[in-house]
């Protein structure tokens, strides 16, 4: 500092006329009083410098940044995708897998198209990377394509020809039958009787044996009318199924309001007869069209397997007492109506027949 004074001085003596300076006005500048130290700031100047330089370094320096896997598979924000370049693929043989065949012609596989990213992977890299990078990605060992094509090939396999798919649901012939049967009998109950008709005939279109669906037809037909086409369904029961004695007898009773009725409607009962051993409703009955076709023996005989189911029906008590006679059994036939008569269930206009056939036995004698 005393240098800086110094030249101060000199240049204020030659700034003077006469070549002296005011050395009154000219002092040293106080230690305290001057700027801060050149060393200071050189020093701070230098500091600052080398750690530039070091920053510098450092970033020159710096390491490469290790590469990240992104699972790109489950990202669905599109990248763009750099103009391809011609990469040498491997080729790996396949083997193909024989798929079993299911009756009828299988439907066509069709396999769902990979995703962008993940197909990449397959097709650049090799067999043994692929099943490595989608071991990384997903977490999970690849599986076999053998195995994938098994599983699309159950899972694309056409249903059974005798099933239906109904609002994604798979229906067996039987559900479908069972269906429209139940729509036809809704139909019926709400005063639809037209179409409770035609859902009953496709029912039967569907299973000619549904015996449900047969009977209310043929019950909706007579209501309607139509003893024809009722007398065609009940036929058309018994040709497929016999065994119903039930419909054996609304098919004769339908048969006996035609003209010369009786043989058509006896054979019909006679065919399900081995089927009715134990009905005496149905044995009584058959009794009465023997007896109409004059066959009173066989009619007897029949009353007489009614009456062991139901011993105290006086009708029928009656109508065995009308074969004895008829067959030449008076003391037989005056027991049957005297057993009518003592039953007292028989109405008043039978009341008064089987008194009038127990005078004319006792005249006979």
């Amino acid at each position: 500092m005393s240098l800086i004074n110094k030249m101060l001085q000199d240049l204020d003596a030659r700034g003077t006329p006469d070549g002296r300076g005011d050395a009154a006005g000219i002092r040293s500048v106080p230690e305290r009083e001057r700027g801060l130290p050149r060393a200071l700031v050189f020093g701070g100047v230098a500091g600052l410098t080398a750690v530039a330089i070091a920053l510098g370094w450092v970033y020159l320096k710096r390491p490469a940044v290790p590469p990240v896997l992104v699972n790109v598979a489950s990202n669905p924000v599109p990248v763009p995708v750099p103009a391809p370049v011609p990469v040498p693929v491997p080729v790996v043989p396949i083997t193909p897998v024989p798929v079993p065949v299911v009756a009828a012609p299988a439907a066509p596989v069709v396999v769902a198209e990979p995703k962008p990213a993940l197909e990449a992977v397959k097709t650049v890299a090799p067999a043994r990377l692929r099943d490595a990078e989608i071991r990384r990605i997903t977490g999970k060992p690849a599986k076999p394509a053998e195995e994938h094509v098994a599983k699309v090939a159950v899972r694309t396999a056409a249903p059974a020809a005798s099933d239906r798919i109904i609002d994604g649901k798979q229906v067996t012939p039987q559900q479908r039958v069972e269906n429209a049967y139940r729509r036809a009998l809704a139909q019926l109950q709400d005063g639809r009787v037209s179409e409770a008709l035609l859902g009953l005939q496709q029912t039967l279109q569907l299973d000619p044996r549904h015996q449900g669906a047969r009977e209310t037809l043929v019950r909706l037909l007579l209501e309607a009318q139509r003893p024809d086409e009722a007398a065609r369904q009940l036929q058309l029961s018994l040709t497929l199924d016999p065994k119903q004695p039930a419909q054996a007898m609304m098919l004769a009773r339908l048969q006996l309001d035609k003209t010369n009725g009786g043989a058509v409607a006896l054979d019909t009962l006679m065919r399900s007869l081995p089927y009715a051993a134990d009905s005496g409703e149905y044995h009584a009955f058959l009794a009465g069209v023997l007896q109409r076709e004059q066959r009173y023996r066989e009619a007897s005989e029949h009353y007489q397997l009614a009456l062991q189911a139901a011993p105290d029906n006086s009708v029928w008590w009656m109508g065995l007492g009308i074969a004895l006679q008829a067959d030449n059994h008076p003391a037989q036939a005056r027991q049957a109506f005297e057993r009518a008569k003592g039953l007292q269930t028989l109405t008043p206009q039978l009341q008064a027949f089987v008194e009038r056939k127990l005078v004319q036995l006792a005249a006979a004698k």
